[in-house]
């Protein structure tokens, strides 16, 4: 599946990337008001013909197949083939190609590629996630091994979605955590900057898709870190009602509810 998933999300990453800036890359509006550009649809067609062909009998959930969201399997694939479409349409290099794996209701498995960044984020075959930098034959790739125990107690780095910076959500939910700093990012990579430990703690007031977070959700369960609802406690899960997902808040490895 390691495999499979690379390659799909550098071919998805591809096919966004010749679009990216491009007076061809048209834009329109889906029935529920959100924007879909051709990239979106490219990738989409990458990605569900990839795993359909590698892993049949498996659904696949994608944001992009309207079809697919009245699935209700509790082992599936989820896509969000260009996470971040906003931005990517304004020019802004944060976006990523998300595929994951979901197994009784968790996040398994999942790939997530920056292509504008140079950045691929993968769950491990055999545990831990692997990270790539750079592209062709300068890309590196590394290892993050999985993280068991707590981190010692420090201000915490925390990252946030922008749509964060008003509101006072934030500001207050944060009022029990020691607090380094905060950093407003977009798409899931927010997730992977917890797993590869450039941040510890992601907050989100919500609403957000399933299909924006499962990929994200797996690289950093991968490494110990979690994903829990607000109260801290409850883990957040895959397969609800419509792919909805209401508050959350992500730690990186090591990091608890307490802050510590």
């Amino acid at each position: 599946m390691e495999t499979e998933f690379v390659r799909l999300a550098d071919a998805a990453g591809e096919a966004i990337m010749r679009l990216f800036g491009s007076a061809e890359c048209a834009s329109g509006y889906k029935d529920d008001g959100s924007l879909v550009t051709e990239a979106d649809k490219a990738a989409d067609r990458i990605i569900r013909k990839g795993l359909e062909g590698s892993f049949a009998g498996i659904p696949i959930v994608s944001e992009e197949c309207s079809e697919s969201h009245r699935s209700e399997a509790r082992d599936f694939f989820i896509v969000d083939p260009l996470d971040g479409t906003r931005g990517f349409s304004r020019g802004s290099p944060e976006f990523t190609v998300n595929i994951a794996y979901v197994e009784d209701g968790r996040p398994a498995f999942g790939a997530v590629f920056a292509p504008a960044l140079e950045r691929m984020f993968c769950s491990a075959a055999d545990g831990g996630i692997r990270e790539r930098t750079g592209s062709g034959q300068d890309a590196v790739w590394r290892r993050i091994e999985q993280c068991r125990g707590s981190r010692p107690a420090a201000p915490l780095k925390v990252v946030a979605s922008k749509t964060e910076r008003h509101g006072g959500w934030l500001e207050g939910f944060l009022r029990d955590f020691s607090v380094a700093g905060i950093e407003y990012r977009s798409s899931s990579l927010k997730f992977c900057l917890l797993a590869c430990g450039e941040a510890d703690l992601y907050p989100r007031s919500g609403p957000t898709m399933e299909w924006d977070t499962a990929a994200g959700h797996a690289v950093l369960s991968s490494v110990g870190g979690h994903v829990a609802l607000l109260d801290g406690r409850t883990p957040l899960s895959c397969g609800k009602p419509g792919y909805w997902n209401p508050g959350f808040v992500a730690f990186g490895p090591g990091v608890g509810s307490d802050g510590a």
